[in-house]
């Protein structure tokens, strides 16, 4: 019987990985189409009402960058931790105290609005979610607890601690649900003129592009990268691991407290119960289909936000809202099998080798 075994591919360009990306999105679109099927309606139909409505209006294209904002910012931040081959899950408690921190400015603050209050609000959810994170850092630096448990344990703690303000002491007068009076005038994020886009969208365009420069020209990058690729290259050259870890964690988790802010002082005006709604979980998804690549980031949360806004859109059509969510699984199942195949061959194993 012949064998075989995996070869390592000499590497891939950055053409044939985006080939390879769009072809196993395709293939995840044509499984699910078949899903659709089973459940008793028409693929095309379904995907050209979720399409139009979502991607194909002006109306849907501006939902769908509303609601992408915390995933972009969730999922920068958790791109950077997975570049270091550190496992950041706790971006969905970092992005709420990110969001109270930003309430204590603003329920407690001195009276600052306009531009230099809205700078400070969103200082104060980097500073609430980068505080957060180094609690998990630490640990992870100096006694090597694992960052995992720890930051997933914490989201935890943050949101029944979210859940306490905005349903007691914090919670608005007069209201049903849990959630803070609306944010001051002067410290709203403003739209931008003619477009109905928070001017949050180019804020995170921005942090995209400071994210892709830093990996690229900093000597933080570069180390960052090292160290993802070969821990032990990266101490033999004399890089402090250390330092590192609470360096990414840090700056992870104040990407995170950043959702908070775009979502607290751009999209609600309200610090609300439910606020994080699993954009931290969904960063990560996002954060794999990009490859840690900060511009890809964008685009894959613009879709995601698209697929998710859509859900509604079916569900006149009969179509159960889960839809959505199980086309987001499958992407993401698809395209990692899919990442397989660019990085292995199989190939003849050799007389008398063993296959790996």
């Amino acid at each position: 019987m012949k064998k075989f075994r995996l070869e390592r591919k000499a590497g891939s360009s950055g053409i044939s990985v985006l080939l390879n990306s769009v072809l196993f999105v395709l293939l995840a679109l044509v499984f699910c189409a078949f899903i659709i099927a089973g459940v008793g309606f028409n693929p095309l139909e379904v995907y050209g009402k979720m399409f139009s409505k979502a991607f194909l209006s002006a109306r849907g294209v501006r939902k769908a960058i509303e609601s992408g904002l915390p995933l972009m910012l969730c999922g920068l931040g958790v791109s950077i931790t997975f570049r270091m081959n550190l496992n950041n899950i706790g971006a969905e408690g970092q992005y709420a105290v990110g969001a109270i921190f930003g309430g204590v400015f603003s329920l407690y603050g001195p009276k600052i609005e306009g531009v230099p209050g809205i700078l400070i609000l969103a200082v104060c959810c980097f500073i609430g979610g980068a505080v957060w994170a180094l609690l998990c850092a630490a640990p992870k630096a100096f006694w090597g607890v694992d960052e995992s448990i720890t930051t997933l344990m914490l989201n935890y703690v943050a949101l029944i601690l979210l859940s306490y303000l905005c349903l007691g002491p914090w919670k608005a007068k007069g209201q049903n649900v849990g959630q803070t009076e609306k944010i001051a005038e002067g410290l709203q994020i403003p739209e931008i003129a003619g477009l109905k886009v928070s001017m949050a969208f180019p804020f995170v365009l921005i942090v995209a592009l400071l994210m892709y420069f830093f990996y690229k020209y900093t000597t933080s990058g570069y180390q960052i990268n090292v160290i993802g690729k070969s821990l032990t290259a990266a101490r033999y050259a004399g890089m402090n691991i250390e330092k590192n870890i609470l360096l990414v964690l840090g700056l992870s988790g104040g990407l995170a407290g950043l959702a908070g802010f775009v979502q607290y002082a751009g999209i609600t005006g309200r610090i609300q119960e439910n606020m994080p709604n699993n954009a931290g979980y969904t960063a990560i998804v996002i954060a794999y289909l990009s490859r840690f690549n900060p511009l890809a980031v964008i685009l894959v949360s613009f879709l995601f936000a698209g697929l998710q806004n859509s859900s509604a859109t079916v569900q006149v059509m009969g179509v159960p809202a889960q839809i959505a969510t199980m086309m987001q699984g499958a992407i993401m199942i698809i395209v990692i099998a899919g990442d397989f195949f660019l990085r292995y061959k199989i190939v003849p194993a050799k007389k008398g080798g063993k296959s790996k």
